[in-house]
């Protein structure tokens, strides 16, 4: 396929699912990253290694960039104060999550014991 096709394609099912995200009322990355694993890991029509080559990576540095940007811009500071305690908890269940996971994982990988996990 061509270089210029594929490109205007990926531009259009963005466009598209951006606007029905917006109809369903459903967060916009939920479909673009439906999208992204449809064309791509599952049917095979983009293989961005190839179509992007080195600047693949660079490209993904800047698209999260751009989307943590548009992400401060529609932050309220007046309920921060009330997202606190979710904060929190989600820090707290992270952490431990993580540490039970991690340990699992290298108990069942390396077989060290217990203690050392």
């Amino acid at each position: 396929m061509d270089v210029m096709l594929l490109l205007a394609a990926l531009v259009i099912l963005a466009a598209a699912s951006q606007w029905l995200a917006w109809r369903l009322r459903l967060p916009a990355i939920l479909l673009l990253l439906l999208i992204g694993i449809l064309i791509g890991p599952v049917f095979g029509l983009l293989k961005p290694d190839e179509l992007f080559g080195p600047l693949l990576f660079p490209g993904i540095s800047l698209a999260v960039a751009i989307i943590l940007f548009e992400g401060s811009l529609s932050l309220e500071f007046r309920e921060l104060g009330k997202l606190g305690r979710v904060v929190r908890r989600m820090v707290g269940l992270g952490a431990i999550s993580s540490w039970l996971i991690l340990a699992v994982a290298t108990r069942w990988i390396t077989g060290f014991p217990w203690s050392m996990c």
